[in-house]
C-alpha cells in the first residue's frame, strides 16, 4: 500500500467520521399536524426552507386526522409522550401542556404586536407565549346556492332565522329529490354560536360554566325537531357516540346536503374537491333574538412543554411565524389570517375562484359581529368539557336514548363531574 493511498484513506475515513458526527448532532423535531385543505402541503414548503437554512435541525410533519388531535393528542400529552410541536384547536384545554418560549425568542414585542389577543387563548391565565393561530376560524354555513337556482327557491336574505332557512332547504330539498336538507358538523362547538345566538349565556354571573339555560334549549330543540322530521339526517350523527367529531364536508361536496353548517375552514377544501361543479355559497350566520353569530376559533401551532429541544422548537416557531412566511401560508391556503398585522395590511389570497373570494369575504365580514359571549366562550380553558358534554347527550336525545329533559340533566352532570376531576388533578 502507498503511502498516497494510505493518506487517502485516512482523509476519507475523517471525512466520514465528521458526517457522522454531523448526522449525529442532528437535532430532528416531530411536528403533529392535520389537514382541513392542501395546508399540509404549504407547511412542508416552508419546512422545508428553514431546515435550508438549518442544516442542523431536521423537522419532521406527521400528518394525522383531526380525530387524532382532539382525542389522542391529549392522551398522548398526559402520558408524556407527544410530540414537539402540534396545531391544536383546543386552544386553552391543552394550556398546560404547552411551550412558554419566551426565554429563547429574541423580539417578544413581534409576537405581542401581531398575535396579542389570540395568545390569551393559548395560555387564559398567564402572559406565555406559546405559538401563533395557523387560521382564524368563524363558523357558519354554506348553501349549495346551484340548487337553489335550479329549484327556484329564493335564498333568504339578510337578518334571515334558522327556522326561515329550514323551511327553504325543505323547499328546495323536496323539489330536487336531494337526501340531506341540512347538515352540521357533529360538534359542541359548532352548535354553541347558534345557541348564543338564540340567547345562550353559556355562564354565570360569577363567570362559571352554565349550559343549561332558555337560549340553549330554543336551539337544541330546533336540532331535535330537524333530526325528527327529515330536515337532517339521524344516519351522520347517528353513525358515531360520544362526543366524536363528524364533518359533512363530503356530503356537501357530492351534492347531497342543499346548506351545510361548517365554518370558514373549509374554503380551501371546497375550492379544490368541488370547484366550479356547483356554486358553494358561504352565507351569514342566520340570527335568533339575541345575535346574528358563529362562534370564533381556529387552530393554533403550539410547542410543547414536553420537547428536549425548546430553543430549537423556539428557533422553528420564530421563522414560521414571521410576517413573509405567514403570507405566504395564508395566502395559498385561502385562510382568515391569525396575524393582526396581515389583517390589517391585507394578504394576496391565491385563488380566481369567485366562490372561494365571496366566502372569504363572507367570513371575514362576520367577525366584527361574533358576540362576546361567543369570544368568551371560545377563550374558556375548559370550553371542551362544555362541547363534549353538549354534543355527546344532546345526540342521544337524538337517537332516542334520552329524552331532552334527561339529556339536559345530564350536560350539567357531565360538566360538575369533569371539572370537579380536573380540580383534583
Amino acid at each position: 500500500m502507498t503511502g498516497k493511498f494510505r493518506t487517502l484513506i485516512a482523509t476519507s475515513a475523517l471525512a466520514l467520521g465528521f458526517s457522522a458526527s454531523a448526522a449525529l448532532a442532528q437535532t430532528e423535531l416531530r411536528m403533529t399536524w392535520y389537514n382541513d385543505g392542501i395546508e399540509g402541503e404549504v407547511m412542508q414548503g416552508l419546512l422545508d426552507r428553514f431546515e435550508s437554512q438549518n442544516p442542523d435541525i431536521s423537522v419532521v410533519l406527521d400528518v394525522v386526522p383531526y380525530k387524532a388531535i382532539i382525542e389522542g393528542l391529549p392522551v398522548q400529552l398526559a402520558a408524556g409522550e407527544g410530540p414537539d410541536l402540534a396545531r391544536v384547536t383546543d386552544l386553552g384545554g391543552l394550556s398546560e401542556h404547552y411551550l412558554d418560549m419566551t426565554p429563547y425568542l429574541a423580539d417578544t414585542s413581534y409576537w405581542k404586536t401581531n398575535f396579542g389577543p389570540f395568545l390569551k387563548w393559548l395560555d387564559p391565565d398567564g402572559d406565555a407565549i406559546n405559538g401563533f393561530m395557523t387560521q382564524l376560524t368563524v363558523t357558519g354555513p354554506y348553501v349549495n346556492k346551484t340548487l337553489f337556482e335550479q329549484a327556484g327557491v329564493a335564498l333568504p336574505g339578510k337578518g334571515a332565522t334558522w327556522d326561515d332557512y329550514a323551511t327553504a332547504v325543505n323547499k328546495v330539498a323536496d323539489k330536487l329529490d336531494i337526501p340531506i336538507p341540512m347538515a352540521w358538523d357533529r360538534s359542541g362547538h359548532r352548535v354553541s354560536g347558534p345557541a348564543i345566538a338564540m340567547g345562550a349565556k353559556m355562564f354565570n354571573a360569577d363567570g362559571n360554566p352554565a349550559l343549561i339555560d332558555d337560549g340553549l334549549k330554543a336551539m337544541t330543540q330546533r336540532l331535535y325537531d330537524w333530526h325528527q322530521d327529515g330536515t337532517m339526517s339521524k344516519e351522520l350523527w347517528g353513525s358515531v357516540s360520544g362526543s366524536s367529531y363528524l364533518g359533512a364536508n363530503e356530503d356537501f361536496a357530492n351534492a347531497q346536503v342543499v346548506m351545510y353548517m361548517s365554518g370558514s375552514w373549509q374554503i380551501p377544501q371546497f375550492a379544490e374537491t368541488i370547484g366550479d361543479a356547483f356554486d358553494w355559497w358561504a352565507v351569514p350566520a342566520p340570527c335568533g333574538p339575541a345575535a346574528c353569530t358563529g362562534m370564533p376559533g381556529g387552530a393554533a401551532l403550539v410547542g410543547m412543554a414536553g420537547t428536549d429541544h425548546p430553543a430549537e422548537v423556539a428557533k422553528l416557531m420564530d421563522f414560521l411565524a414571521q410576517e413573509e412566511q405567514m403570507a405566504e401560508f395564508y395566502g395559498k391556503t385561502l385562510f382568515i389570517p391569525g396575524h393582526l398585522g396581515l389583517a390589517q395590511g391585507g394578504v394576496d389570497f391565491a385563488t380566481d375562484d369567485p366562490r372561494a373570494k365571496h366566502a372569504l369575504a363572507t367570513f371575514a365580514g362576520a367577525v366584527p359581529g361574533i358576540s362576546p359571549v361567543a369570544f368568551d366562550l371560545q377563550g374558556y380553558a375548559n370550553n371542551r368539557v362544555m362541547f363534549n358534554a353538549l354534543i355527546s347527550r344532546l345526540n342521544e336525545a337524538i337517537v332516542g336514548e334520552l329524552t331532552l329533559d334527561e339529556a339536559y340533566d345530564r350536560m350539567s352532570a357531565d360538566i360538575t363531574k369533569a371539572l370537579a376531576e380536573k380540580s383534583r388533578q
